[in-house]
């Protein structure tokens, strides 16, 4: 038996259970259904098979699980931080323990590559394991002195706490999200994509499993125009935290505005790598490719436009070309797979048509730009070249195996070209001029560079966007300075003067 087959068995038994009982909620440490008793189906992205039913939450949902995280707010808040610690420790000994079951599913639910589901555990449980070392200095804060004033500072807890998760590789982002919410002290009500609720419902019970209060992580499936509308809505949840599309970003902002919630949206990019004729061009072929064909192009963070030097372009745009036609597309489970099928059928039309629209604009399909079989989402690895930056394709998110290569002559045009975009998620310069880098990533409109790398992640660092990339930073403190409230107590020194009035 080979082993996409032992995979695909090993599957079943992981799916078995979500086939007899669906997806429901957990709201307050109870699995329920949705208060209308409504459910959709998740599907495959493989074959486009019914995965599970999953409960359709409605704002009855959302607002259950909202009292619940608000009556366990206090609770929580106050729990002392080793035992919170110990807690958030249990979880990452859990994803760990369930790590296979995991990657399988989000496989199978995603479409994404067993080669990189495969860590999404390990790297869940990493962010775990991350914020649990910081629970007991999350209050920490500053001693100020003034003339009069011994000035103290300190972090509390914003309170219970809306995160909505992306479909593309969303156990992870889920525990990107939700583990310094909780190290923070706040309580979580989740709504996690309708295109892939299979892993949310496994971390959440393993977080239960943990010994998570109940009403401390609450789980609503469901669709963003109901679910996600009230949640962004509901006053007892003072944040949200959202990854996803701009103009989703943009209608959170609006649904927040009434209740005046603190917003953090990691949202799309079309990110410059910028590759100079200086560069190691073997490593920046590697990361060029990596960045945008890995994840199967859906991240929010790929190199989607190459801005590539006129003096070594044709060179490096004909390796490009026999690296992208050797990418194995296949089924996710299969461990020589690199790309498997996109997400779901809205997905694959909107990356599909970027094919016609490139055509359209003037520009070279010279690789991919065609589907895969007659069944599932799958599409070839696609290289637009002889573009430029107005194109479509240039300009618009597409977020799939797509990239559309741009030729510079000098520095200044390329940093013109870089920053000629809406988004300013991240940036990718390639250059063994440290001058050069320095001066350039210093005026690159991004929240996140690189330089000679791809996109390695640190914890501790901050990760977001400007324009319309997003509002906000993730990673170490920068995660808990938005979960949690800034306090100033000031206590007198002496007696200081204090103005009189009315004497």
């Amino acid at each position: 038996m080979s082993t996409l087959n032992t995979n695909i068995d090993r599957l079943n038994g992981y799916l078995a259970r979500f086939q007899d009982t669906g997806i429901q909620n957990l709201i307050n440490g109870q699995t329920v259904p949705a208060a209308s008793g409504v459910t959709f189906d998740t599907t495959s992205p493989v074959d486009e098979s019914v995965i599970c039913s999953v409960a359709r939450s409605s704002a009855a949902d959302v607002d259950a699980a909202a009292e619940a995280a608000k009556a366990a707010f206090p609770a929580w808040r106050d729990m002392p931080a080793l035992e919170r610690k110990k807690i958030l420790i249990k979880i990452a000994e859990g994803i760990e323990a369930r790590a296979e079951e995991i990657a399988f599913c989000e496989c199978w639910d995603t479409g994404q590559a067993l080669r990189f589901m495969s860590k999404a555990a390990l790297r869940g449980a990493e962010n775990f394991r991350f914020f649990a070392d910081q629970v007991t200095a999350a209050r920490d804060g500053k001693n100020l002195q003034s003339p009069t004033l011994m000035n103290v500072t300190t972090r509390v807890p914003i309170g219970p706490v809306g995160v909505i998760t992306p479909w593309n590789t969303p156990f992870m982002l889920s525990t990107w999200k939700i583990a310094p919410a909780l190290a923070a002290g706040c309580t979580v009500v989740h709504k996690p994509a309708e295109f892939s609720p299979l892993t949310a419902r496994i971390l959440a019970e393993i977080a239960h499993e943990a010994g998570l209060p109940d009403g401390v992580w609450n789980l609503v499936n469901g669709f963003g125009e109901d679910a996600g509308k009230r949640l962004t809505e509901h006053p007892a949840i003072k944040a949200v935290a959202f990854v996803g599309e701009s103009r989703t970003g943009s209608l959170i902002t609006k649904q927040g505005a009434d209740t005046l919630k603190r917003l953090h949206l990691e949202l799309g990019g079309k990110n410059p790598v910028v590759v100079f004729e200086d560069a190691d061009l073997e490593r920046a072929l590697d990361a060029v490719i990596f960045m945008i064909y890995s994840i199967n192009g859906e991240r929010c963070t790929s190199s989607s436009r190459l801005l590539v030097q006129d003096s070594i372009r044709e060179e490096f745009e004909a390796k490009l070309v026999e690296r992208v036609n050797n990418i194995r597309v296949g089924h996710p489970l299969d461990p020589a797979t690199e790309i498997g099928p996109l997400i779901a059928q809205e997905h694959f039309d909107k990356v599909t048509s970027y094919f016609d629209i490139a055509k359209e604009d003037g520009a070279t399909v010279a690789a991919g730009g065609v589907t895969v079989g007659d069944a599932g989402f799958f599409v070839r690895p696609t290289l637009f070249t002889g573009a430029h930056n107005k194109m479509r394709i240039a300009q618009e998110e597409i977020f799939g195996p797509v990239l559309t290569s741009i030729p510079f002559a000098t520095e200044e045009e390329a940093l013109e070209m870089a920053n000629d975009t809406d988004y300013g998620l991240t940036g990718y310069v390639w250059t063994a001029d440290l001058t050069r880098a320095l001066r350039f990533t210093n005026h690159l409109e991004a929240g996140m560079i690189w330089v000679n790398s791809e996109n390695v992640r640190h914890l501790p660092t901050p990760f977001g966007g400007v324009k319309a990339s997003g509002i906000g930073r993730d990673g170490g403190d920068w995660s808990f300075d938005f979960y949690m409230e800034q306090k100033h107590i000031g206590f007198a020194l002496g007696q200081h003067k204090i103005p009189r009035l009315g004497a």
